[in-house]
C-alpha cells in the first residue's frame, strides 16, 4: 500500500450523511462536526469560507474545497452576511442533523429551494483511529482544486438522485466522497510541486519510487539502506544521497518515523500484544522495539496505550 492511500484508511466517508444542499442568497453554513476533514464542492454557484483563524477563501462552480478541522467554520454567499439576519444552517453530518431558524430539515437534500443559485455537495469524514493524523499535518487549513463542468454535472446528478433515499443511497455518496476526496488530494499535492509532502514527491521519483513503495508495502521487513538501494537499482551511496536531498532526511529516520507512526496507530486501535506489534513494524524483539518507541516519541509503548485508552 502506498503511503497516500494507507493514511487515507484511517479516514472514511463511512456512516455520515452527505448532504446536496441548494441555496438562494442570503445563506449560511456553519459545520460543527469538528471533523478531521469536512469537503464542500461548489456544483454552482459560489460562496467564501470563513475559517476561525479568520481566513477567508471564495470558492465558485467547480471548486472542491478540503477544510481541516476540527475547528468550526463557515460558508455563506458572502462574507457580510454573518453579520445580518438571514437563512442560517449548521449542518452535522456525523448525526444527521441539519437545523434553519430552529427548523429541521429532512433528507440529504436541503436547502432554500430547488432553484437555488447555489448548490453544493458537503460532507464529513470520520477519523478510524490515528492513522489519519500524519496526512493531517500535511495539509494546509484550506485547500481549493478546481473541476470542470462535467464532474460538476455528474456529481449533482448522483447527488439528485441519493436524495431520493433509494436502496443505496447513503453507500452511493459514501463512495462519491471517498472518491472525490483522494482525487482532490492527488491534484492538490501533484499541483503543490515541492511544498507536497516528501513521501508523496519520492512516490514519482523514478530512484526513490520503486524502494517507497517496496517499503510500505512490506513495513515488516528488515529494510536496510542497501535493501531498499536494490530496490530502486542504483548503489547504496546515490540512494542516500537522493533520498536525503528530496525527502530532508535519511532513508533510515524516515523508515523510523513510518514505523513509529505505525506502531502509535496499533498502540491505539488494536489489542495486538507490544511484542505482535514489534513484529508488524519491522522490528525483531519487543525490547528493541519499545526502546525505539520511547525514544521517538516520549513514552513507552505500555504507557502511551494506556493514555490513548
Amino acid at each position: 500500500m502506498d503511503p497516500l492511500s494507507s493514511l487515507l484508511s484511517g479516514i472514511r466517508a463511512e456512516g455520515s450523511v452527505v448532504s446536496h444542499a441548494v441555496l438562494t442568497a442570503p445563506w449560511s453554513i456553519t459545520f460543527a462536526d469538528a471533523a478531521p476533514l469536512t469537503i464542500v464542492s461548489v456544483l454552482r454557484g459560489g460562496g467564501t469560507l470563513l475559517l476561525a483563524d479568520g481566513t477567508e477563501r471564495a470558492i465558485a462552480a467547480g471548486d472542491t474545497a478540503v477544510v481541516r478541522g476540527p475547528a468550526r467554520f463557515r460558508l455563506a454567499d458572502e462574507p457580510a452576511t454573518v453579520q445580518r439576519p438571514h437563512p442560517a444552517y449548521e449542518i452535522n453530518c456525523f448525526t444527521a442533523d441539519a437545523a434553519c431558524a430552529g427548523e429541521e430539515l429532512d433528507g440529504i437534500h436541503w436547502g432554500t429551494g430547488p432553484e437555488g443559485a447555489t448548490a453544493l455537495i458537503v460532507g464529513a469524514y470520520r477519523a478510524s483511529g490515528h492513522r489519519h493524523e500524519r496526512l493531517l499535518r500535511a495539509l494546509p487549513p484550506v485547500l481549493v482544486i478546481t473541476e470542470d463542468a462535467e464532474v460538476c454535472a455528474w456529481l449533482e446528478s448522483s447527488a439528485a438522485d441519493a436524495a431520493r433515499l433509494s436502496a443505496g443511497s447513503q453507500a452511493l455518496m459514501d463512495r462519491l466522497l471517498d472518491w472525490a476526496l483522494v482525487c482532490t488530494l492527488r491534484a492538490w499535492f501533484d499541483r503543490a510541486g515541492a511544498d507536497a509532502p516528501g513521501w508523496y514527491r519520492g512516490l514519482g521519483d523514478p530512484v526513490l519510487g520503486p524502494a517507497l513503495h517496496a517499503f510500505h508495502g512490506r513495513p515488516a521487513e528488515s529494510w536496510t539502506v542497501a535493501s531498499l538501494a536494490a530496490q530502486a537499482g542504483v548503489s547504496r551511496a546515490l540512494f542516500a544521497r537522493r533520498f536525503t536531498e528530496l525527502m530532508g532526511r535519511p532513508p533510515l529516520a524516515y523508515l523510523t518515523e513510518c514505523r513509529m507512526d505505525d506502531a502509535e496507530a496499533l498502540l491505539a486501535d488494536t489489542d495486538l500484544s507490544i511484542a505482535q506489534i514489534a513484529r508488524n513494524v519491522g522490528y525483531a524483539d519487543a525490547f528493541g522495539f519499545s526502546a525505539a518507541f520511547k525514544r521517538h516519541k516520549g513514552l513507552s509503548p505500555s504507557t502511551f496505550r494506556a493514555r490513548a485508552a
